[in-house]
């Protein structure tokens, strides 16, 4: 769909900005607010919390999560509001580190504070739409200053200084209403097209998930004779397979030494941390890596990975899982992974993987988790992690058909993912025309 452009426009003195309606101003964010302050700088965490303490992991697209924030005490709460922590309806809040740029508007007075993660500008409501100034921030316009402004290596961040240095355009208050109602409308219909895409990936993990836990325990013979495995949540397997728990098939099973973090180095092997390990595949994720300079001693040999062995995460994601692949680099394992080294005799590392993946896995670990907020598995209830045990002929004609029928449901749901970074590019793209003037939506409201 094409928009109508405005009749007349000028140079808006910008370089990276270019020319903007002849009507509109062009100036500093810091000119239309009343205030720009960050939040508390004061810890949340207390025994007896009682107000709301809200920081960037609680922002969402257009509300807060007041359910699952930190709270703070009545004293600290009162104090917090005197000193301009608590924002009030018509405030933005803007993010300053974490997911830094991420913003939302206050919609209603409500007793809660913000940590000093976030920024609480108040636009003057005179000159300024509080809605507008939401989609301005989330513009590639301000995306670009912000990232440029953006200092730190560690945790990166952005000051109020350099926030108060950012330069927005501005039209008259009646035409950002207009422009804030029709983006409303506009990214409604794209949210909702994204959110169709999320659910369709949710239902094809879900059917990969099914094909994988049929295959793991009734094998590719619809016509093979069954029998009861005695397990109340499995029900019936092929007649000719075996029932044993992993450590019938294992040389080795430890996890991780304490203390390495503090070993961390740009140029050691690879550390293998939980976030390595995903439940949605057998393979490693190494999109995001640590390297650890090894200490000398029997630990690093214990802990070394070797081809085939299998990674379980056993102090979070519990189920998460990974096949150590032929020719990668020398890597160790962190205190929070299980390392199981199979004799293959009976058990195949992928057959091991998949199975843990398959719901039979899902379901005996939910069971064995235990350490009440901390849900975690010790390495007994890995050595006993439920297996079936076909013939290894058979397991590997059944991993085959897992690869081939996996590889489908891969592959739809990497469109799914593409499909939803196109439509926010168009999101970006369609706010950062309208709130900088390239396209003129009056007509269109």
């Amino acid at each position: 769909m094409s928009f109508p452009k405005y009749d007349r426009y000028k140079n808006s003195g910008v370089e990276w900005l270019g020319e903007v309606p002849e009507h509109w101003e062009v100036g500093h964010v810091k000119r239309l607010a009343t205030k720009i302050t960050d939040g508390s700088h004061i810890s949340p965490e207390t025994e007896n919390g009682v107000y709301a303490f809200i920081s960037t992991k609680d922002v969402r697209n257009d509300s807060l999560d007041f359910d699952n924030c930190l709270r703070t005490s009545v004293e600290n709460y009162e104090y917090l509001v005197r000193t301009g922590c608590k924002p009030i309806a018509g405030d933005v809040l803007f993010s300053k580190d974490g997911t830094i740029g991420r913003t939302v508007v206050i919609k209603e007075d409500r007793d809660f504070v913000v940590a000093s993660s976030l920024i609480i500008i108040s636009p003057d409501q005179n000159i300024l739409s509080s809605v507008f100034l939401n989609y301005l921030c989330q513009s590639s316009t301000i995306a670009s200053q912000v990232e440029c402004f953006v200092k730190g290596a560690g945790l990166p961040r952005l000051s109020i200084q350099n926030l108060l240095r950012i330069i927005g355009v501005f039209p008259p208050l009646p035409e950002q209403r207009s422009i804030a109602t029709f983006l409303d409308r506009e990214t409604t219909k794209i949210d909702e097209l994204i959110a169709e895409q999320r659910q369709l990936i949710d239902l094809l993990k879900e059917k990969r998930q099914a094909v994988i836990s049929h295959a793991v325990t009734k094998g590719l013979n619809p016509d093979a004779p069954m029998k009861d495995s005695a397990i109340e949540w499995l029900g019936e397997v092929p007649e000719h397979w075996e029932f044993m728990p992993l450590k019938r098939d294992l040389v080795l099973l430890t996890s991780g030494s304490r203390g390495w973090a503090e070993n961390y180095s740009e140029e050691g092997d690879l550390f293998l941390r939980i976030g390595n390990l995903t439940r949605d595949s057998i393979a490693l994720d190494l999109s995001d890596i640590q390297r650890v300079s090894v200490p000398e001693g029997a630990e690093g040999a214990r802990t070394k990975v070797q081809s085939g062995d299998v990674l379980f995460s056993i102090t979070a994601y519990l189920g998460s899982v990974a096949i150590i692949p032929e020719n990668l680099e020398t890597a160790y394992v962190s205190q929070h992974v299980a390392l199981a080294r199979p004799l293959q005799k009976r058990l195949l590392p992928d057959w091991i993987g998949f199975t843990t993946l398959s719901f039979v896995g899902k379901t005996y670990l939910e069971h064995q988790g235990y350490g009440g907020t901390k849900v975690q598995l010790s390495l007994d209830d890995v050595a006993n992690l439920v297996m079936m045990a076909p013939p290894i002929e058979e397991q590997q004609e059944i991993l085959k058909f897992i690869e081939l029928e996996t590889a489908k449901f891969d592959e739809l749901i990497a469109e799914a993912h593409h499909a939803i970074t196109l439509l926010q590019e168009r999101r970006t793209a369609l706010i950062s025309a309208a709130v900088t003037g390239k396209i003129d939506v009056r007509s269109l409201v």
